[in-house]
């Protein structure tokens, strides 16, 4: 599977990144006919499509047309169409209603963003780019890292689309290197952490989002957390524990959700029973997962995935134990004893999605990008397993409502000393 490379602001080598991000994006959609890549699954979704276009439009709306001079758009429209939440740059086409564009089609989505890959690698060339490099450095940076979010969501919105469909087809069948959750001895150990004043937040030190900023302290309790991540196998105790219909191990709006949701196992996970899986031997028998390679059956060891807030903290209460806040997780990135803190699956902590002493968002229309979001979520930490090589860092803070569970995610234990 195509990724792209790590991203480095030196402005001699932003003209390839640009290239070779841009170009993992179609790689990712190359797998996908036309008609799966306008389908929109659910309203926190987009179609494949949208996410073509949309990393587009940024480059055109954010960097294009503000700064390079005689740009022409592709399409006046699409500046409507293609606006995911940036209330400053107008209105725009209602998210949940993604999916009905059939059109523009797939072959002129594909001609905008070759119109405007053209244009931005004119404009890096340009002298009016290099007199104005100061500036325009941060914004292209900005817009690939921004590409690179976007090419994660693309697996997880597609994934979640095909899981719809009865065929339970795969988004790439197996053969040559796997997508797939590496695995993990089973015994888990805890590391210990003494407690005290510990440096959070982004160093400085190359690209960051604004969230991860100002580097800042934190007081920690003493505490333990656990050396790996959860696994599937150990997830599936909790499973034969009944810890789905335990009330008393979840939170209220978690119970809830259980309840109108009918949750009863990991999204994506398909009981012995299913009758999707058919009645052949290959699949008969023991729990399977429906991942990008389609319908395997279930590794013990791999990485538990798929799971809301909400299980993963049901399962850590079950457990004896509870979710790290976020500051402990960064605390212990770089711990000798610790794997698998990047890579795998999003984890869940249990730190509410909120602003750093002194945080400002980015000037200009890039204020929008994060800083309005930080209510009601929960940030997760690490990486996943279709995270962009290099995109990830321990100071990088993801972040969805507890009830999320079609990204990549999963946890990691921690408890009180």
């Amino acid at each position: 599977m195509t990724l792209s490379r790590p991203i480095t602001p030196a402005a001699g080598t932003v003209r390839e990144q640009f290239r070779s991000v841009r170009a993992a994006s179609l790689a990712l959609a190359t797998p996908l006919s036309a008609e799966d890549q306008c389908i929109q699954s659910m309203p926190d979704a987009s179609p494949t499509k949208w996410h073509l276009a949309h990393t587009t439009w940024f480059f055109e709306t954010v960097l294009l047309q503000p700064h390079a001079s005689g740009y022409q758009p592709f399409d006046t429209r699409f500046h409507y169409l293609f606006n995911s939440y940036y209330e400053a740059l107008g209105p725009r086409h209602p998210r949940p209603q993604r999916g009905l564009l059939t059109r523009p089609s797939l072959d002129e989505v594909q001609a905008y963003r070759r119109h405007v890959d053209a244009a931005v690698l004119a404009f890096l060339d340009s002298d009016e780019a290099e007199a104005a490099w100061t500036t325009l450095e941060p914004i292209v940076t900005l817009g690939l890292n921004h590409e690179q979010q976007h090419q994660e969501l693309l697996l997880t919105d597609i994934l979640h689309a095909l899981s719809c469909n009865p065929l339970l087809p795969a988004y790439k069948p197996a053969g040559g290197p796997a997508l797939r959750l590496a695995a993990v001895p089973p015994a888990m150990r805890w590391l210990p952490h003494e407690g005290g004043l510990v440096e959070i937040g982004h160093d400085g030190a190359g690209f960051s989002f604004d969230n991860e900023t100002p580097r800042h302290r934190a007081l920690l309790q003493p505490h333990a957390i656990a050396d790996r991540l959860v696994s599937c196998g150990d997830f599936a105790q909790f499973i034969a524990d009944g810890g789905y219909q335990r009330p008393e191990l979840w939170l209220s709006d978690g119970w809830a959700a259980v309840q109108s949701q009918g949750w009863r196992h990991p999204a994506y996970w398909l009981a012995p029973d299913d009758p999707r899986l058919g009645a052949s031997s290959a699949n008969a028998g023991g729990w399977h997962v429906f991942g990008l390679h389609g319908v395997r059956p279930i590794e013990p060891e791999a990485p538990v995935s798929q799971l809301s807030f909400y299980e993963a903290a049901a399962y850590a209460e079950w457990a004896g134990a509870r979710l790290p806040t976020e500051f402990e997780w960064e605390a212990a990135f770089g711990n000798p004893g610790i794997s698998q803190m990047t890579g795998h699956v999003w984890q869940w902590t249990r730190s509410s999605y909120d602003p750093y002493p002194g945080f400002k968002p980015l000037p200009g229309v890039a204020a929008e990008y994060n800083g309005k979001f930080m209510v009601g979520q929960l940030v997760l930490r690490g990486g996943s397993v279709a995270t962009p090589e290099g995109h990830a860092r321990p100071s990088y803070r993801n972040f969805f409502p507890p009830a999320a569970r079609w990204q990549f995610t999963g946890l990691r234990l921690a408890k009180d000393l």
